[in-house]
C-alpha cells in the first residue's frame, strides 16, 4: 500500500499507523479496555482482505477497499473521542463493538471461495446483510461479545443508504450513538479521501457489475455527486444520524489543538474541484483526475 498522508498526516494510511492511533483513542475513552481482541479483529481484517482469512478470496473491490475499512474504523474511533469529549457515555464492550463492526462493516463484498463469478462487487445491493453474518459469526467464533450481538445488524444497518435510521429498532441509546456513528463515518471518510474523485470511476464499475441504477457513465455519476452530497448524504447525516459529524471538531481540538474539522474541509475541497474543474471538462474529465494512476489502470483495461 503506498502512503499518501497529507503534510499534517490527518489521514493516514498506513495500516499499522492507524491501528496505533485507534487504539489509542479507544483508550482514552476507557483506559482499561481489552485491547487483545481488537489486535486480532485488525489483523484478521488485514488477511480477510489480502486473501489470508480460510474460506475467503482477496478483495477486488477497487473502491470498497482496505484503504476505506481502515479509514471508517479510524473516523469511528475519533467520533467515539469526541463523543465522550462531549459526555455522551459509551461503555467499553460496545466501544470494542463498534470498533470491530467497522473493521468487517464490508466484509460482505469480498467473495467467498466458491464465489467465483466477478468480483464482489455483485454483491453490492445487499451487501450489508453479507456483512452482518459474518461479524455475528465472527463474535461467536471467537467468544466475543455476546450480550451485545443483537446489536450487530442494527449497527451496521445505519451504513444502508435506503434504510432510515429511524427504522431501526435500536436496542438502546448507546447502540443507536455508535450506529451512528459508522453510518456518518462510512460517508464522511469516502467523501473526505483526497484520492475520492478518482476512485469514483472504479465506484461506477462497482456499480456496473452489481446492478445498481441511476448511473449511465463516469461522467454522470461525477455529475450527480454534489447533489447526491446535498440532498441525500448532508441531510442524512445532520438528521437521521444525529449530527454526530459535530463530535469530529472536538476530537481535532483535544487531539491536535485546533478548531477544525478535516473531514468536511477534505470533503469541500473535493465537490470544489468536482464543480470548478472536472465537470467544465465533459469530453476530457479524466484528464482532471490524474493522482494515484487509476485513469491510466482503468484505460489499459478497458
Amino acid at each position: 500500500m503506498h502512503e499518501r498522508e497529507n503534510p499534517s498526516g490527518i489521514f493516514p494510511t498506513d495500516p499499522e499507523k492507524i491501528f496505533r492511533e485507534t487504539k489509542y483513542l479507544a483508550l482514552q475513552v476507557h483506559p482499561a479496555m481489552a485491547v487483545e481482541p481488537l489486535e486480532v479483529a485488525f489483523h484478521d481484517t488485514l488477511r480477510l482482505f489480502s486473501g489470508h482469512y480460510p474460506g475467503y478470496q482477496a478483495s477486488k473491490t477497487k473502491y470498497h477497499d482496505l484503504d476505506h475499512t481502515l479509514a471508517v474504523v479510524l473516523a469511528v474511533a475519533r467520533l467515539i473521542h469526541g463523543a465522550k469529549l462531549a459526555g455522551r457515555a459509551i461503555g467499553d464492550e460496545m466501544l470494542l463493538l463498534s470498533l470491530i463492526a467497522s473493521l468487517f462493516h464490508d466484509a460482505g463484498l469480498i467473495q467467498k471461495q466458491q464465489e467465483r463469478e466477478g468480483t464482489g462487487a455483485r454483491f453490492t445491493l445487499g451487501h450489508e446483510e453479507r456483512s452482518i453474518h459474518f461479524l455475528r459469526s465472527y463474535l461467536e467464533e471467537h467468544n466475543l461479545l455476546s450480550s451485545c450481538c443483537a446489536d450487530c445488524a442494527h449497527i451496521i444497518g445505519c451504513t444502508i443508504l435506503g434504510l432510515s435510521p429511524a427504522d431501526i429498532p435500536f436496542r438502546s441509546p448507546e447502540s443507536k450513538l455508535v450506529g451512528w456513528m459508522l453510518g456518518s463515518a462510512d460517508m464522511i471518510a469516502q467523501m473526505a479521501d483526497r484520492l475520492y474523485l478518482e476512485k469514483l470511476l472504479y465506484l461506477y464499475r462497482e456499480f456496473q457489475e452489481g446492478g445498481v441504477p441511476g448511473f449511465s457513465s463516469e461522467f454522470d455519476l461525477l455529475r450527480k455527486t454534489t447533489s447526491f452530497y446535498e440532498n441525500v448524504s448532508k441531510q442524512r447525516l445532520e438528521q437521521g444520524l444525529g449530527n454526530v459529524i459535530s463530535y469530529m471538531r472536538l476530537h481535532f481540538r483535544d487531539r491536535l489543538g485546533v478548531d477544525r474539522d478535516y473531514y468536511q474541509e477534505g470533503i469541500d475541497k473535493n465537490l470544489r474541484y468536482l464543480q470548478e474543474t472536472v465537470l467544465q471538462y465533459e469530453t476530457d474529465y479524466r484528464r482532471m483526475l490524474r493522482r494515484a494512476g487509476i485513469v491510466a489502470e482503468l484505460v489499459e483495461k478497458s
